[in-house]
């Protein structure tokens, strides 16, 4: 597959790498001075990570705990920015450690530059973050 030419396109991307649990592809869409920001997160979750290394540490062991299946209902919106999209979807899947359903709404800011993603501002519920078996974070709440 050819290298993605639109932030819309990145993003499409970057979902079935998700999806593929391939962790270090979807990583490596970010540029090394991006930044990840969870606006809503919840006490003893990161509210802001800095770096592509620091967002590899944080999304390294995602499928250890949250099996993503799809993201129905996404729309990607473009911005009167052409490098910001805001994205509006849900992931659907489940909980490794409870065998639980996962169903998690979200709305996200994008920005890309020169290819890569520059700031994602992600907010999440983070009320879902309560269930058994959600927390890959590695906090101690």
């Amino acid at each position: 597959m050819s290298a993605p030419t639109s932030p819309a396109e990145l993003y499409r991307h970057g979902l079935r790498l998700l999806l593929d649990k391939n962790i270090d592809g979807r990583v490596g869409l970010w540029a090394e001075d991006g930044v990840m920001e969870f606006p809503f997160a919840p006490q003893g979750w990161p509210t802001r990570l800095d770096g592509k290394e620091a967002i590899a540490a944080y999304m390294r062991h995602y499928p250890d705990h949250v099996d993503v299946h799809d993201f129905p209902d996404l729309r990607i919106h473009q911005t009167t920015d052409p490098e910001t999209t805001v994205v509006e979807m849900r992931g659907v899947g489940r909980l490794v450690e409870t065998d639980r359903p996962f169903d998690m709404t979200y709305i996200a800011v994008v920005t890309v530059k020169d290819g890569r993603i520059a700031s994602y501002r992600d907010y999440w519920n983070p009320l879902a973050v309560l269930e058994p078996g959600t927390d890959f974070t590695g906090s101690d709440r």
